[in-house]
């Protein structure tokens, strides 16, 4: 090792290690060794005594094994990356622990810089900056991601829809990353861009609003990749997408895609690229791109890889090309596709350029070589717009604050800073200030590397320029530009050409030499948008892309000149560093100790070569030797002027208070010009330290008069309120004694009022209760006699009562004797009679008397049934009329049935109506045909002698006509059935006729309504006869049996009244007719007959039997 060259014991020209290895080492080239050197290092560089690699080497390394991995040199801080977590270094209470602490006075920390940069802002009202730099791996985006976390605890939480400013900003972190950082060589999430982090503050110092700015995106990685590095993380983690998304896109293995296959590595340990997919999109979602943007931005991606597999072959004429295979067409109609472009102008934007004379337009071919050079310019100009097109969107999510005045800055780029910290033109500045200040110095020995950005950028013979010239020329290629190189620097002593070189060449920096191979210099540094890419993807049917590529106005094409990567990085360089000059600069160097990228290595032979690369030991020798320090005498004279007041008050000049106050402090080695003051390094701190001091002691004279004041203030208060309180006790004190005494005289009082009362209330109630038992006794007496009365006059009524009651109930049982008696005697006697009453009764005289009035009603029912038949006729004959008509009508109306279907639903229920009609007619001529049978029945049941009787008396001719009328009337009633039957089937023809019929059939419906009513009428008239025949029959029967009464009325009251009581019974049990306003067509009038005959025979027969019944009864009874 070779720490074990200054750890060893020199032995003449040698040294012992401490892992038992010689080392031999010529002793001019040993440097000395520090033994009083601290066991834990020390923490600022610039105090080590000896000033030498191996001893930073030996510091940093000490430093490092104890796990402080920061170290100030001067005002730079050294930052070396632990490569593992060290979550105690930057928890809150370290946050608290750096909050307003002067710098120097803790031990170094990234915190300490962002503070005395926050302090600055605040107290001097300038702006800060804070330059992170490092190679790949060394750490600077943590550091930065550090760096916004402090400031944004410093500066509060000032929240813009929900999230903060600062929150927003490191949310933004892993869209960057993914589609700006890549795997290389060194480390594998490598920033591919410079990152200028802006945050704004307002003037109370809380965080206002930020801004992100991206510097030189390496574009070229997009399309060339070398083993074993990567390409954008995007593309990795887009083919690692879910499969719908893969099969959207139509991607696959990425093995399968020429801009990620040039490289062996795809996939990174630890690191699952669907994981980091999904975590992109969220951020994309938190960050405000929407989801309609999002696929865009992926669509792209994906276009982007479909690109890249565009091949080309050797076309037909000379120097053209065409698509290779059938695979390269299948990419570019997936390409024209996720673009939303013509596939045939994408072919022609590929493989052709049209060149614009003065004459003419010429339409040039491509061979395949040019094609794909083309194809590639086409790949990087579209990520190229889209990364810018994420950052302007972060940058619109975050908010800018147009008021502020106040910002810091954060620089995530590599050796940037070195323009400031180790560029010769700022010691040059410093010395030039030195002889006009007119102070006493020594000129600074330092590597000038003016000449070197001379021959870099210098125009217009520098590198730079000669490679900008080289592109505008078609025919240049780097062997050209290779040789233009040697014959324009062949004698410049910073340019090398190596031997056996072709295309490489060395420029000797002031770190070193570096080698350069020029083979893709003139493609990498084409920066120019082709017109045809750029009208072809202006035209684009999306709108992300097209807003990726907007028209240019023909003022803006003509004025364009000729782009280039130098050109453009040395365009934004001169912006940054315009930014950077109006600002005060703080720096941390982030250092990367070994190459493995694991923890608990310090390779120091890495570490030394990015010390010097950064210039770190030179900063560190020309911060001892020179005056880091210098500010005017008006302001150093406001600021140190407590440290000697006397100075102050004796009107003196600046310059002389300042002398003053420094040989007061006892400082030296510090020199005053004509308007400024020159202190060596450290001389700053030791003067904010001792101002520290004096202003603490003064807080603390203040403090303690002050305190004084308060506590002479609140004693004078107390004591003043003790005396009030005083004079209030010996108030209350009294007040207290005066009312004990009022409260003894006011409860003898009391005592005297209350026995008094007390036995005054004893006599009272004594003399209560005595009233109370008195009238007690007395009242007890007067009840007792009150009862005694109540119960004597009590027994007299019940007394009353019983005899009354015992003579009522003999009476009327002899009552009922003697009516029982008489009823015996008159039922006896009315037996008799009606037994004599009852054979007058069957003589044939009265029967044919009553036969003969019968036949005269049976022809005046014929009569009226041939008027109602002849009606019939005539109505039928009408009935015929109206149905021709209809049938006419219905023929007509046959052809509109799809017209009217809706409006003579109606129509059909009305003749479903009358079809019901008829049923009830139907039910109506079945009960009749039921009481016909009845009727036949109740005649076949009669016996024999009722027979014989009846037939003697019988006209079978006037019996069979009437039979015969009403089987004609059936006859007629089921025409008519059957002619609403035929009505009802036309009805529903009828249902199908037009609209301009319907008047028509309404009409017709109308007369059917008549004839109804007509039928309805003649019913009625018919059932109105036959009610008169039933009510002629009964008044027959009743007139048979009144004149048997009337020949024997002579025979007494008792056996009329028996006979009008068997009359009457008689009456009952005739059937009652069924009102109906149908036709009776099923009526038979020999059933009519039948049923008188019937109904005396039963009459007679129940009038015997009942009367032998109540006879026997009344036998029984005596």
């Amino acid at each position: 090792m070779l720490t074990g060259a200054w750890r060893g014991e020199v032995e003449g020209c040698g040294c012992h290690c401490l892992r038992n290895r010689r080392v031999v080492a010529n002793l001019s080239k040993l440097y000395p060794k520090d033994m009083e050197f601290p066991a834990d290092g020390v923490a600022d560089m610039t105090r080590l005594s000896y000033l030498h690699e191996p001893g930073v080497l030996q510091n940093l390394s000490i430093r490092y094994d104890l796990s402080q991995i920061y170290t100030y040199t001067g005002n730079i801080l050294i930052a070396i990356n632990p490569f593992q977590s060290l979550p105690h270094l930057y928890d809150t209470d370290a946050m608290e622990k750096y909050k307003g602490a002067p710098f120097g006075e803790l031990t170094p920390h990234v915190f300490a810089i962002a503070d005395i940069a926050y302090r600055d802002m605040v107290n001097e009202g300038i702006g800060n900056s804070i330059l992170v730099s490092g190679e790949s791996g060394a750490g600077k985006t943590e550091t930065t991601k550090m760096l916004m976390r402090y400031l944004a605890y410093l500066g509060g939480n000032t929240a813009t829809e929900g999230r903060s400013v600062e929150q927003k900003v490191l949310e933004s972190n892993p869209v960057l990353e993914a589609f700006g950082n890549a795997k290389t060589v060194r480390n594998n999430n490598s920033s591919r861009f410079g990152k200028f982090v802006v945050i704004q503050f307002d003037k109370h110092g809380r965080i206002s609003g930020a801004a992100i700015r991206t510097y030189l995106l390496e574009r070229s990685r997009v399309c060339q990749i070398s083993d074993p590095e990567r390409n954008y993380h995007c593309f990795y983690h887009l083919c690692a997408a879910p499969p719908e998304e893969i099969k959207r896109y139509k991607l696959g293995n990425t093995k399968s895609f020429h801009y990620l296959n040039q490289s062996n590595c795809h996939e990174l340990v630890d690191v699952n690229d669907a994981q980091y997919y999904l975590s992109t999109r969220r951020a994309m979602d938190i960050v405000g791109i929407s989801e309609k943007e999002q696929e865009a931005i992926f669509r792209v991606v994906a276009a982007i890889l479909h690109i890249g597999n565009i091949d080309f072959a050797k076309g037909e004429e000379a120097d053209s090309s065409v698509l290779k295979d059938d695979k390269a067409r299948f990419h570019l109609q997936t390409t024209s596709e996720l673009l939303k472009c013509d596939p045939h102008a994408l072919e022609d934007a590929l493989c052709k350029r049209v060149m614009v004379t003065p004459e003419e337009v010429i339409k040039r071919s491509l061979d395949p070589l040019g094609a794909a050079v083309s194809r590639d310019g086409l790949a990087k100009t579209i990520y190229s717009r889209l990364f810018d097109w994420l950052v302007d969107k972060i940058n619109f999510s975050i908010g800018q604050d147009p008021n502020s005045k106040s910002m810091i800055g954060v620089l995530d780029i590599y050796g940037f800073e070195s323009f400031k910290t180790n560029s010769s033109h700022v010691f040059k500045m410093e010395q030039e200030e030195y002889s006009k200040e007119g102070i006493d110095w020594s000129y600074i020995e330092f590597i000038d590397n003016q000449d070197v950005l001379d021959l870099i950028e210098k125009k217009p013979g520098g590198i730079i320029a000669l490679l900008d010239e080289a592109c505008m020329f078609p025919k240049s290629t780097h062997e050209t530009f290779s040789n233009k190189l040697y014959q324009t620097f062949k004698s410049h002593k910073r340019f090398i050409k190596p031997k056996l070189a072709r295309t490489d060449f060395t420029i000797a920096h002031y770190a070193g030499e570096v080698q350069y191979q020029s083979d893709q210099f003139l493609d990498k540094n084409k920066d120019y948008v082709v017109p045809e890419h750029q009208d072809l993807l202006s035209a684009s049917k999306c709108c992300f892309v097209a807003g990726l590529f907007p028209l240019l106005s023909e003022e803006t094409t003509k004025s364009s000149k000729f782009s280039s990567i130098g050109s453009r990085f040395k365009l934004q360089l001169q912006h940054l560093m315009e930014t950077l000059n109006s600002t005060q600069p703080h720096y941390i160097r982030c250092v990367k100790p070994n190459s493995l990228l694991k923890p608990a290595i310090f390779e120091n032979i890495n570490v030394m070569q990015q010390l010097r690369s950064g210039g770190v030991l030179e900063a560190i020798r020309i911060s001892c030797a020179g005056y880091p320090t210098h500010r005017t005498l008006s302001e150093f004279v406001n600021r140190f002027q407590i440290l000697a007041p006397e100075g102050s008050t004796e009107n003196h000049e600046e310059k002389i208070v300042c002398e003053k106050i420094l040989e007061k402090l006892g400082i030296t080695g510090f020199q005053i010009g004509n308007t400024k003051v020159f202190l060596r390094a450290g001389q700053m701190a030791e003067l904010d330290a001792r101002r520290a001091e004096v202003q603490g002691n003064a807080i603390k004279i203040i403090q303690r008069r002050a305190k004084t004041h308060i506590a002479r203030k609140q004693y004078v208060a107390l004591r003043v309120a003790t005396i009030q309180a005083q004079s209030l006790w010996r108030e209350k004190v009294a007040c207290k004694l005066y009312a004990h005494m009022r409260q003894e005289g006011a409860a003898i009082k009391i005592q005297k009022n209350l026995r008094r009362h007390l036995d005054r209330k004893a006599y009272t109630k004594l003399m209560s209760c005595a009233l109370v038992l008195q009238t007690g006794l007395r009242a007890m007496v007067a009840h007792c006699e009150f009862r005694y009365r109540k119960e004597i006059k009590a027994s007299i009524i019940i007394q009353a009562h019983w005899r009354c009651h015992r003579d009522f109930s003999y009476y009327k049982k002899c009552k009922r004797a003697a009516i029982i008696l008489q009823c015996g005697w008159r039922g006896r006697m009315a037996r008799k009679e009606l037994r004599k009453l009852s054979m007058a009764a069957k003589e044939t005289g009265a029967l044919q008397e009553a036969k003969a009035k019968l036949e005269k009603q049976v022809e005046e029912l014929g009569r009226s049934l041939q008027l109602e038949r002849r009606l019939r006729a005539e109505l039928e004959e009408a009935n015929e009329q109206e149905i021709t008509k209809l049938r006419q009508s219905l023929r007509a109306m046959r052809n509109e049935v799809d017209e009217t279907n809706a409006l003579l639903v109606k129509e059909c229920e009305a003749a479903e109506r009358s079809f019901e009609e008829w049923n009830e007619v139907d039910e109506s001529n079945a009960l009749l045909v039921k009481e016909y049978e009845a009727a036949e029945r109740s005649f076949e049941e009669a016996p024999p002698s009722m027979k014989e009787t009846l037939s003697l008396v019988e006209d079978t001719d006037n019996i069979n006509n009437l039979i015969s009328e009403v089987e004609n009337l059936k006859a007629l009633l089921q025409s008519e059935k059957q002619r609403a039957d035929d009505l009802e089937t036309k009805l529903t023809e009828a249902e199908e006729s037009s609209e301009e019929r319907r008047k028509k059939l309404e009409e017709t419906e109308r007369r059917v309504q008549q004839l109804q009513e007509s039928l309805n009428r003649m019913l009625h008239s018919m059932s109105e006869q036959v009610s008169a025949l039933k009510m002629l029959l009964r008044t027959s029967s009743n007139s048979s049996s009144t004149s048997g009464s009337i020949a024997r009325y002579d025979r007494g009251d008792a056996v009329s009244s028996a006979s009008d009581a068997t009359s009457t019974a008689s009456d009952f049990s005739f059937p009652t007719p069924v009102p109906s306003s149908v036709a009776y067509s099923s009526f038979n009038p020999d059933a009519l007959q039948m049923i008188v005959q019937d109904l005396s025979v039963t009459e007679i027969s129940a009038s015997e039997h009942w009367e032998s019944d109540r006879e026997g009864a009344f036998d029984d009874f005596f």
